[in-house]
């Protein structure tokens, strides 16, 4: 049965782009839509009425609505069908996905919206955390002895820690050349036919720690919430 499906999100690289690789990997047609566009409304007036009060949301036949990215990331999974049965493999998979999931805060929220000193603050305050979070994510790559975390296809997990790793080259590109085997991991993911069309086509975030912006059909936008 094929669904209707429309992502609902605002003007940042953050929580749906995981859910966006996904799509383009399996293939699953969907419709990305900004909020004020779905909505014809501010978000602070949408806000109170959504479910947890927060996007990403998916939206399933016009009828269904989906929040939370991990939530969205097992959906597409199964509806794909390349959810992992074996039940200690998919108790490994989630451990990676929530581990690298807890990279958003404030790696996501400072590469798309700080700027001058408090994103070079920032940026000091959370490396450590970066570097014990990504030798984690390393040593669970070598240790599985796998192209990727789990299979040598990837999953959910995957396209969850391959956002966070993409996303820290515009914190700082010096952090992940400490990890040659997560760099390896980030090239096979940027290798997929798939994935590469869409990694060249998506919004450029350009502007970091001066004027964060989206490059959205050749206009630059500024990140955020609201319609510009």
């Amino acid at each position: 049965m094929r669904h209707k499906l429309e992502l609902i999100y605002f003007k940042m690289r953050a929580l749906a782009e995981a859910p966006r690789l996904l799509f383009h990997y399996t293939n699953i047609e969907y419709k990305d839509i900004m909020s004020w566009d779905y909505y014809d409304k501010e978000w602070s007036e949408v806000k109170p009425k959504i479910p947890f009060k927060q996007l990403p949301m998916l939206v399933i036949d016009k009828k269904h609505e989906i929040c939370q990215s991990m939530a969205i990331m097992t959906f597409i999974e199964n509806l794909a069908g390349i959810n992992i049965s074996d039940p200690i493999l998919n108790a490994k998979a989630n451990a990676i996905m929530q581990s690298a999931q807890e990279l958003f805060m404030p790696l996501n929220p400072t590469v798309n919206f700080a700027t001058g000193e408090k994103f070079a603050k920032k940026k000091q305050d959370m490396t450590p955390f970066l570097i014990s979070r990504f030798e984690d994510l390393e040593k669970a790559l070598k240790e599985n002895d796998k192209k990727f975390f789990i299979y040598n296809e990837p999953r959910a997990c995957d396209f969850v820690t391959f956002h966070h790793l993409d996303l820290s080259k515009l914190l700082d590109l010096e952090i992940i050349k400490k990890f040659p085997r997560l760099e390896k991991f980030l090239e096979d993911i940027m290798s997929i036919s798939s994935i590469k069309s869409y990694l060249d086509k998506r919004p450029k975030l350009i502007d970091v720690s001066v004027e964060p912006k989206l490059v959205i059909d050749g206009i630059a936008h500024p990140t955020g919430v609201k319609k510009t």
